[in-house]
């Protein structure tokens, strides 16, 4: 059954546990994560074909090619663990605030964990708009810097790191709501500061858009940076109205 975590027995739970008992619920916690990746990879292992035939589709590819027996392996393995990793990012969160939740106070609590949901809707809403709206002209522009002298032969285990890394920094760059509205929180910027600062603002927006793409091309990061952009005037209105 699931814990209440904005109950007040949870901050009494936190209040009578000791050292060794909080490690232990760390470890609990830890392996009830493990054991949701490990089934969640089971999972998408069933369906790793379609899943891999899914993620080829924004490069227009049919397949891929592996350079080794042992290659075509570790792409499966890799790929139903990373998919089995996004498909239960909400069980994993949920294991860490219910390890967090006993060390905040009621109040802190009713803010801090909608919040981390919040995170959670960002970072899918990344995922889905960086697959259908920013690989697909990202990973074709690329492709056509080989012109007519050289032929991509994409291999299995760097395509799916590609892809991987790809849609996690869009979706981590998503969070940028969250970013500005903490920030906010705790004082160091206003609705005001961050208007008149737009400027220093897109300049650090492209910076973590060169940190966050798997590749430098100006084209990925001004596609990375764009919807940053837009969220960061959002977050403006966030702050000014919550």
């Amino acid at each position: 059954m699931a814990e209440d975590l904005y109950s007040e027995e949870v901050e009494e739970k936190e209040k009578a546990m000791t050292f060794l008992e909080h490690l232990g619920e760390l470890r609990s916690r830890l392996m009830r994560a493990l054991i949701y990746v490990a089934i969640g990879a089971l999972v998408t292992g069933i369906f790793w074909q379609k899943i891999f035939k899914i993620l080829l589709e924004p490069a227009g590819l049919d397949s891929v090619v592996a350079l080794g027996p042992i290659d075509m392996f570790m792409a499966k393995f890799k790929l139903s663990l990373y998919s089995g990793l996004v498909l239960t990012l909400p069980f994993i969160i949920y294991e860490i605030m219910a390890f967090v939740a006993p060390a905040l106070k009621r109040k802190e609590r009713r803010v801090v964990l909608p919040l981390i949901f919040l995170s959670i809707i960002l970072f899918y809403s990344g995922v889905v708009v960086g697959y259908y709206f920013i690989m697909p002209p990202g990973i074709n522009w690329l492709l056509d810097q080989g012109g007519t002298v050289m032929e991509a032969f994409l291999t299995a285990d760097r395509y799916l790191a590609f892809v991987f890394m790809f849609l996690a920094g869009v979706g981590i760059s998503f969070e940028t709501p969250i970013v500005v509205y903490i920030l906010a929180k705790i004082g160091l910027v206003t609705p005001r500061s961050l208007l008149v600062n737009w400027r220093y603002a897109i300049i650090i927006i492209f910076t973590a858009a060169a940190i966050l793409t798997p590749d430098w091309s100006p084209v990925t990061m001004g596609l990375f940076a764009l919807p940053m952009i837009i969220l960061y005037f959002l977050s403006i209105l966030l702050v000014k109205f919550l």
